[in-house]
């Protein structure tokens, strides 16, 4: 008996034990092995021996997975550790805080392509072909879909009609047909090209007048002789050489064709930028002399750098990253958001070369494949990435930077529901490194920790060159409402503010955070709106595609011309989206050169990064977006920021709403004035003595903190207390309640302890993608406990545990 602890990608699934068969090598921890799970093949990832099975996790799926009986593993795919163990150690630890299998986090860390699994697979025997026209119903429908010798996959055939399963085990154990388990997938996913060299004898002049060999024979190997590291057969393909011709003189030995591993870069269209030089202000060079010497003991410590916007961090993170390279350690830089990795990509890759890679998703697999292998290889000395660079395979790593650190996009939205910046955190503590989280706008965890010594805080106050903040004005929209009527979009303070920019021939950038054309169809005779079948939320007008959209299923359906209930003509498109004022803008200003940047018009590869690139280089005079384009961006010649509807987040149901507000507000403004030109942000809300839109506008994030802070502690809310979000689902609201009502019965048995449960109720969104959801909180001091409680009682429930989602520190509770 040697057993290994296995991790397989199955959601919810903790680590499972197989035995190594008796002249199959030892797989060490962080290698792949294909193991056998239930009637699949699938590949896992080999667990440190004391590592995997956590006594506070549950196994949360059908016991037929827990075995007393360890199946043997079929195959070891690696010669060598796939996974680095810290970055094992580091999955397990994810597995572990944020309550979900420990494969899946596994899965986390893996870059495309590295899984193998099997494929079920049907063909009919000659007993099967003999008794065809026998057969009847569902039994001849299958038998005739695998006539000729196909052989087809179960999964195409149970498509095309209900009990193919049943028919086809029945077919089996008749003999008429077999079923194969056949792996798809490669253990080694890299992209290779045929090259053709020529050899010894190719290379001898006497070769070209070979009398076997034809024109166009001696022009091809012409070229070869002329290219000693050889050609590849596709660039010769190009140039007219076809393959025949290689084969013929392949055969006369006078080429050998081998094959090339080929790196897919991600960079060839990106240029690295080389850093401008300038001296650093007091506050950075202070700032810096602290990193440094805290980064040149070699251990581990968090620190906040809080920087109003344009005061410099980049700078900073450069010459902190250069200081560590030199010390011969590594460098992860982190940012929230796809949009941030070209520009801080490029700065890094102009400072430190081509040993700089990115991990993002927005690569296709084949680039991220061969960008995580540059890494694994030890090729590279700095990592710019979005939240999942976290796991990236560098080795040896002494600087980590998050940047942008309070932004909502660090946490994942599905499971493993981890937040990229704690677990940064986790993995410089491993690691002995600095870990620098960076924000104008401080997470409010991030500060409170902070205020309480947990992390070392060092502030910039000022901007480089003494370049002022934006001025920053408020428009009471209530007056603008009772002025002009109810449709306005813009307001007259921000339309005078666009023809002014416009004028002086400098740039602009208009703020809102929903996209679209209308955000609801609204019935004028009955009150019925146009609303998504399958969530309980209405349908968005996306006017250039002619759509009614749901942002959360994606169900689409034309925009109607009369109302489905009551047939009536009298349909009006309510509220607006950033398509709505780009057209605005487009009819005050004619000749204005507008551009969007919303999830609609960035889905083609590329089209941010030509976006932002067209209006960096001055190709565009206004650039209307949501959310990503508030933050990280330095455009010179924006003097102007508008934002509409300032207060659009502050009426959800969620205790983060005025901290969302004001961080958007705040980093948005920060846009304008960061070049030599002063910069002004007009700030349209219904709701001017907010606190979160006054502390904004003012961008004095001491006094919102503040505010901030005693709002969460009266309502014991984070960072006051730690808080587990679950979400259960079912087919009809009342089996959601009960099923969540049956968890907190469980939950509040033991009586008062070091938490409180809270619910179960209606989710705010009540219905999402076709299913109905109930919701309950744990709030607390002691997580571990927490968890512990929680999968305690869903590992008793397996059948509720399937359909719940648990969310450690939630970033949002809707």
């Amino acid at each position: 008996m040697r057993p290994i602890t296995v991790a397989v990608p199955v959601p919810t699934l903790d680590s499972l034990t197989y035995n190594v068969p008796d002249g199959m090598p030892m797989p060490s921890p962080g290698m792949r092995v294909l193991v056998p799970l239930g009637n699949r093949i699938v590949t896992g990832c080999v667990l440190p021996p004391e590592g995997g099975s956590h006594e506070t996790k549950q196994d949360l799926v059908a016991s037929a997975f827990r075995r007393t009986d360890p199946k043997d593993i079929v195959d070891v795919l690696d010669a060598e550790p796939f996974l680095p163990e810290p970055i094992v150690r580091l999955a397990e630890w994810v597995a572990e805080y944020y309550a979900c299998g420990v494969g899946e986090a596994i899965a986390t860390a893996m870059p495309p392509r590295a899984w193998v699994e099997s494929e079920r697979h049907a063909a009919i025997t000659d007993a099967g072909e003999a008794r065809l026209l026998t057969e009847r119903g569902l039994r001849r429908d299958v038998l005739e879909r695998l006539t000729g010798g196909r052989v087809t996959s179960v999964g195409a055939i149970a498509r095309a009609s209900r009990g193919t399963h049943a028919a086809l085990a029945a077919l089996e154990r008749d003999g008429l047909v077999t079923l194969t388990r056949p792996l798809k997938g490669r253990a080694d996913a890299s992209r290779t090209v045929r090259v053709v060299h020529a050899t010894a004898q190719g290379l001898d002049p006497a070769s070209l007048e070979t009398p076997r060999l034809g024109e166009r024979q001696r022009t091809a190997l012409g070229r070869l002789r002329a290219a000693p590291d050889g050609l590849a057969a596709a660039e010769l393909a190009a140039d007219g050489v076809d393959s025949a011709t290689i084969v013929r003189l392949a055969r006369l030995g006078l080429v050998s064709i081998e094959r090339r591993r080929v790196e897919r870069d991600p960079f060839e269209a990106a240029p690295a930028v080389a850093p401008a030089a300038f001296d650093l202000t007091a506050e950075q060079e202070g700032a810096l002399g602290t990193l440094r010497g805290i980064a040149a003991t070699g251990t581990f410590a968090p620190v906040l750098l809080h920087g109003v916007t344009g005061s410099g961090k980049t700078e900073i993170y450069l010459r902190l990253a250069r200081d560590v390279l030199a010390a011969g350690r590594r460098v992860l830089l982190m940012v929230p958001e796809i949009a941030l990795t070209p520009a801080a990509a490029a700065a890094f890759r102009g400072a430190f070369g081509r040993r700089v890679a990115i991990q993002h998703s927005a690569l296709s697999d084949g680039e991220r494949y061969d960008q995580w292998h540059r890494i694994r290889r030890g090729d590279v000395d700095v990592v710019v990435g979005t939240r999942s660079a976290v796991f990236t395979p560098l080795t040896d790593v002494g600087l980590i930077v998050v940047d942008e650190e309070h932004d909502g996009s660090y946490k994942q939205d599905e499971s493993p529901r981890y937040h990229g910046r704690d677990v940064a955190i986790v993995r410089a503590r491993a690691a002995g490194a600095v870990v620098v989280l960076g924000s104008a706008t401080p997470s409010l965890e991030s500060y409170y920790n902070a205020e309480n010594g947990r992390y070392r805080r060092l502030t910039l106050e000022r901007r480089v060159f003494d370049r002022p903040l934006a001025n920053v004005r408020i428009v009471d929209m209530r007056t603008e409402y009772a002025a002009e009527g109810p449709d306005v979009i813009l307001s007259g303070a921000l339309v005078d503010a666009l023809r002014a920019t416009l004028d002086r021939r400098e740039q602009a950038i208009v703020l809102l955070n929903r996209r679209g054309f209308a955000s609801a169809v609204f019935c004028r005779q009955c009150g019925d709106t146009l609303e998504c079948p399958n969530c309980s939320v209405s349908l968005t007008v996306h006017r250039a595609a002619g759509r009614a959209r749901c942002h959360y299923c994606n169900y689409s359906t034309g925009v109607p011309k009369t109302c489905a209930k009551c047939a009536g003509p009298y349909l009006e498109q309510l509220g607006f989206g950033t398509e709505r004022v780009e057209a605005e803008i487009g009819s005050v200003f004619p000749s204005a050169r507008v551009g969007r940047v919303d999830r609609d018009t960035i889905r083609r590869r590329g089209a941010i990064a030509d976006l932002l690139a067209r209006f960096g280089a001055g190709e565009l005079d206004v650039l209307v977006g949501t959310q990503m384009i508030a933050k990280g961006h330095d455009f010179p010649r924006v003097t102007l920021v508008g934002v509409v509807s300032a207060d659009i987040g502050l009426g959800l149901a969620d205790f983060r709403a005025a901290e969302r507000t004001f961080q958007l507000l705040t980093q948005v403004a920060g846009r304008a004035g960061r070049g030599e030109l002063a910069g002004e942000a007009i700030v349209q809300t219904l709701y001017p003595d907010h606190y979160s839109i006054r502390h904004a506008c003012r961008q004095d994030y001491a006094a919102f903190y503040r505010d901030e802070l005693t709002f969460r502690q009266s309502m014991r809310y984070p960072p006051a207390v730690a808080l587990i979000n679950v979400v259960v689902k079912a087919r009809t609201r009342e089996a959601a309640m009960q099923d969540a009502g049956t968890i907190v019965e469980a939950l509040r048995v033991p009586g008062p302890g070091a938490y409180r449960v809270l619910g179960p109720a209606p989710a705010p969104l009540v219905r999402l993608k076709g299913e109905h959801r109930a919701q309950l909180f744990l709030k607390g001091t002691h997580r571990t406990s927490m968890r512990q409680a929680l999968l305690t009682v869903l590992g008793s429930r397996p059948e509720i545990a399937r359909r719940a989602i648990v969310d450690v520190d939630p970033m949002s509770v809707l």
